[in-house]
């Protein structure tokens, strides 16, 4: 039997860019999860943003969830025929040309150091910089959110100074304050909840980055552009 129109994505017409294929995964019957190769860079996640925006147009997709360089899909109904959904999905992302998201300025004002930097410390050790140069730098970066994801309303901000990756922490903080302002790996991010949290806090934002009341529950969006603005140092 032929899969219907609700079940199979639409050929598309292929134009071939200079990319690698992308990982493509079935997970479970109807979802499938695509990954960009090689490391994380803007370009491949702009062409994330651009495959999430092609496919919500179809009617057999029922949800898109973009993470940082990868993208799941998944379908109304199981397909009839998984491959033929696999291959078009490969075709979307040759054909897939970087989007541009025009998201909003974000300036977010931080006291960083003090009480609620308690790895501040562990980033000196690991960069080698001092405590004043550490934030010299984060507050220089301009920002990107790429994705939303790991809590509600928190966003993966790309633009750290690469000098300044510092990897995950093996033991997660316990009770990590919300509004801490962080670095995990090459990403910076701001704590969503208060709770267990495995990246580095060098600092504090009296910011409300989720509210699930708000008409927007969440302060940040894929595509906006955020600043750290040192309002208060203590060392």
């Amino acid at each position: 039997m032929t899969p219907t129109s609700k079940t199979l994505l639409p050929e598309r017409r292929v134009e071939i860019h200079a990319s690698a294929p992308a990982r493509i995964s079935m997970m479970g019957s109807r979802a499938w999860l695509i990954e960009a190769p090689g490391a994380f860079d803007l370009p491949a996640q702009r062409r994330i943003w651009s495959m999430a925006q092609n496919l919500q147009q179809w009617p057999a997709v029922e949800s898109l969830i973009p993470g940082v360089t990868n993208l799941l899909v998944l379908l109304h109904d199981t397909p009839e025929e998984p491959t033929a959904v696999e291959r078009r999905l490969h075709e979307y992302w040759l054909s897939a040309q970087a989007l541009n998201l025009e998201g909003r300025q974000i300036d977010i004002p931080v006291c960083y150091g003090g009480e609620h930097a308690t790895d501040l410390e562990a980033v000196c050790r690991h960069t080698g910089f001092s405590a004043r140069e550490v934030i010299r730098r984060h507050s220089l970066g301009v920002y990107t959110v790429v994705a939303l994801g790991s809590a509600p309303g928190f966003g993966y901000l790309h633009g750290l100074d690469p000098r300044l990756a510092t990897p995950r922490k093996k033991v997660p903080s316990l009770n990590m304050l919300k509004g801490t302002v962080t670095i995990g790996g090459p990403q910076a991010g701001v704590s969503v909840l208060t709770g267990p949290n495995g990246w580095n806090a060098i600092g504090y934002a009296e910011i409300e980055v989720f509210n699930p009341h708000a008409a927007i529950p969440a302060l940040m969006a894929p595509g906006d552009i955020i600043r750290f603005l040192p309002e208060r140092v203590e060392l």
